[in-house]
């Protein structure tokens, strides 16, 4: 199992990296800060530099305002002709010399050294894929993070014209022409309030125009393309689209018997257009789960079933002098919270350890039972192994004792950092009977069980949600959550599909231990029915 995992961890670091994690996001702040403190040392030597050459300048200036007023008379003072001499010979060459230095090099050589460590192209894109996935899921319009209106900040950022620009340019490159015109809109409205910007209102007209048209509203995208041809006459690509989609318009309205409807004057916002429809089934129910809505679906009740006592494994001996605190999340599929699972300390350690192996998570390929990387799955994760540290033992015999099953034959502690945007869309941990070889490398049958521990509170977002039945189940630092995967007859419990919410303000860490069923026939036997 270890060459199997370090295998994995191989894996993981050859996958491409699509956004760092917090602590290299701190390190990059950093970076930054001394970059910024390269430049104004160059700008020091520019400047001193100038000086120098400027002091050259208005000595020669003097000299030379004397010496052509009467040059004869002034060549005559064999100093002023020793001098004259010296300084075409010598101090001008100096100046040469002066004038060609490179003050630069100290900061391009900085520069160098630091860029190996900076975002390439596929990071921004990833940045902006992450805010516009936090836009859908918690139904934030354009505005709220132009304006950094987020619930829960601590510092104020705003997006200019252009940052705007570039997002709905980000997503038209990408095909998405629904957040496309969400982002141009956002900027052509803060180019209009009077804010300065490199981008021209024709290009963001330009870009609307067309997305527009892809969301198949010919009215509007007519109106717009006739502002950009009137800023533009001489636009050529402007022009032709405007006569197909005026073409386009007279031929739809012909078809369908109606009379032209002027667009309307309501600026477009979120809800003007209807999200398309992707991969996701349970996307509504999800995203409801995600912003705490949807929770009224949790009956009185199943409420008054809830409660919470003290655990001590069967009267374990680790557990008996300081019991678990124990609470009910959830009574069917049973779900329970552990407070003061893991130590400041101890979350302090597991992350230590963590952050030089963090790599783009992966998941397994059912058909292969290989790991690898997925748009659905975006977070930094690292397996950590009992030979790292003592912490990494205690903690796998604490989850051991508190839930009964053994850990031998469990996979290795995963940690996970989620960043801002960073999210696990719904799934399941078990595999299903249509990928039977998703496990099939490890020889330990099917994961029975998961243990969640959080290790940071969030801000805002990051909840653990089961569609099926309607939990969310907020991060709290320090506890953890379990719950089978498998009923006792090793049958898969499809109502435990669950999500972790993207991350909306704030860094969320979790590491999470998955029991396989190996070595727990007598801990957990099977039961009477399939479904017990």
């Amino acid at each position: 199992q270890h060459d199997l995992h370090q295998h994995d961890l191989m894996l993981r670091i050859w996958y491409t990296i699509e956004s760092p994690h917090l602590s290299q996001m701190t390190d990059l702040i950093y970076t930054e800060k001394e970059l910024v403190q390269s430049l104004r040392e160059y700008i020091k030597a520019e400047e001193s530099k100038l000086a120098a050459v400027k002091s050259w300048a208005n000595k020669l200036d003097a000299l030379t305002r004397v010496s052509t007023s009467d040059p004869e008379g002034y060549l005559a003072h064999p100093v002023n002709a020793y001098k004259l001499m010296k300084r075409l010979n010598t101090e001008w060459s100096e100046l040469e010399s002066l004038v060609l230095e490179n003050p630069s090099d100290g900061f391009i050589s900085n520069m160098s050294i630091h860029r190996q460590y900076f975002p390439d192209e596929e990071d921004e894109t990833g940045a902006a894929k992450a805010l516009m996935r936090l836009q859908d899921t918690y139904q934030l319009d354009s505005e709220a993070f132009s304006k950094g209106k987020l619930p829960g900040v601590q510092y104020n950022a705003i997006l200019t014209v252009d940052d705007c620009y570039d997002m709905g340019k980000t997503a038209y490159n990408d095909g998405d022409y629904y957040h496309a015109v969400l982002w141009m809109q956002q900027s052509l409205k803060q180019l209009d309030a009077g804010e300065d910007a490199v981008v021209s209102k024709a290009d963001i007209l330009d870009y609307l125009s067309y997305s527009v048209y892809q969301m198949g509203d010919l009215p509007r995208a007519i109106e717009l393309t006739r502002r950009l041809v009137a800023i533009e006459p001489g636009h050529q690509r402007a022009g032709g689209n405007l006569r197909y989609f005026e073409r386009l318009l007279s031929k739809q309205l012909i078809e369908m018997n109606q009379s032209y409807q002027p667009p309307s004057e309501e600026p477009i916002q979120l809800g003007t257009y209807s999200r398309p429809q992707d991969h996701l089934p349970e996307r509504e129910s999800y995203e409801a789960l995600c912003r705490g809505e949807g929770l009224q679906m949790v009956r009185q009740q199943e409420k008054d079933r809830l409660f919470c006592r003290y655990h001590d494994g069967n009267r374990n001996p680790r557990l008996l002098l300081k019991p678990m605190k124990e609470e009910d999340e959830w009574d069917s599929p049973y779900i329970v919270r552990y407070l003061d699972m893991l130590s400041n300390e101890e979350i302090a350690k597991i992350k230590e350890l963590a952050k030089p192996r963090l790599a783009r998570a992966t998941v397994r390929d059912p058909k292969t039972g290989v790991l690898t990387t997925a748009n659905y799955r975006v977070s930094k994760s690292a397996w950590l192994e009992e030979e790292d540290d003592i912490v990494i033992a205690r903690v796998n015999q604490r989850i051991e004792d508190i839930t009964g099953l053994t850990v031998t034959t469990a996979e290795l502690l995963q940690v996970a950092n989620y960043g801002v945007g960073g999210q696990y869309e719904p799934h399941f941990d078990f595999s299903r009977k249509d990928e039977p070889d998703a496990f099939k490398r490890l020889g330990t049958g099917n994961r029975v069980a998961t243990f969640l521990n959080y290790m940071s509170d969030v801000e805002a977002g990051g909840a653990t949600v089961f569609p099926d039945f309607g939990a969310a189940i907020w991060p709290r630092k320090g506890t953890a959550v379990f719950w089978y995967n498998l009923f006792k007859s090793g049958e898969g419990d499809y109502r435990t599909r669950h999500a972790a919410c993207p991350v909306l303000v704030g860094s969320k860490w979790v590491s999470n231990k998955w029991i396989h069923e190996r070595g727990q026939e007598f801990r957990r036997p099977c039961g009477l029915t399939e479904v017990d």
